[in-house]
């Protein structure tokens, strides 16, 4: 008699068990969003600009990195150091060859905005909101921001955030369920939930790419 393998362990059970210890984008880039400074909102709104753009991840990683290397952190250096500086050499050190004028007036003009409207303080713009939906659509209103970019910033905040709350993503919730993962088992606004739905993001992505 042949004997029988040893069964493997449920996609989804082995699946979630990874997924619960995903580390966040904000940290991969070395951003903390849990002591509520305004700072380092800043850096990721900034980052999530660059993600929510028509580029990979590591361009936008790259890209963010050259924003930190030159010290243009705050809505006011980065406005000071103009579009010609942010085309070359910040776009070009990130890997940017296309869109690279775009971005860059992209995020210059919400760096002026963010100055303009809430004096350069994303609090500020958390605070003047009236509900979750009011504050996805105060960040609609910034120059070339769509539901993605809101997406990407928003999702890391909701366990800092009372009125960060997007719903996720459809790919998220469509690969979830491909692997048997239960997301309404989680509170959006827990942690957990965070880590797992940015898992889901990364492994989205790599399917996407054929790895």
């Amino acid at each position: 008699m042949v004997p029988r393998s040893a069964p493997r362990p449920k996609q989804s059970a082995f699946s979630l068990a990874k997924l619960k210890h995903s580390r966040l984008y904000a940290e991969e880039l070395g951003i903390d969003l849990t002591g509520g400074r305004d700072d380092q909102y800043f850096h990721w709104f900034l980052a999530s600009l660059l993600f929510g753009g028509h580029i990979s991840e590591g361009i936008a990683e790259r890209t963010y990195q050259s924003f930190c290397h030159h010290g243009l952190t705050t809505p006011g250096s980065i406005i000071a150091a103009g579009r010609d500086f942010l085309v070359n050499p910040i776009m070009r050190e990130g890997g940017y060859v296309r869109y690279d004028g775009r971005k860059s007036e992209q995020v210059l003009r919400d760096c002026r905005m963010l100055l303009e409207q809430y004096a350069g303080s994303l609090s500020q713009l958390h605070d003047a909101a009236s509900d979750a939906r009011d504050l996805e659509d105060r960040l609609l209103f910034f120059h070339g921001v769509g539901p993605i970019t809101v997406n990407i910033f928003l999702r890391e905040l909701r366990p800092y955030w009372p009125k960060a709350d997007p719903a996720p993503l459809p790919s998220v919730i469509t690969l979830a369920k491909k692997l048997g993962i239960d997301l309404t088992r989680y509170r959006r606004k827990t942690l957990a939930f965070t880590r797992i739905e940015a898992g889901l993001i990364r492994l989205a992505h790599k399917r996407a790419r054929g790895r």
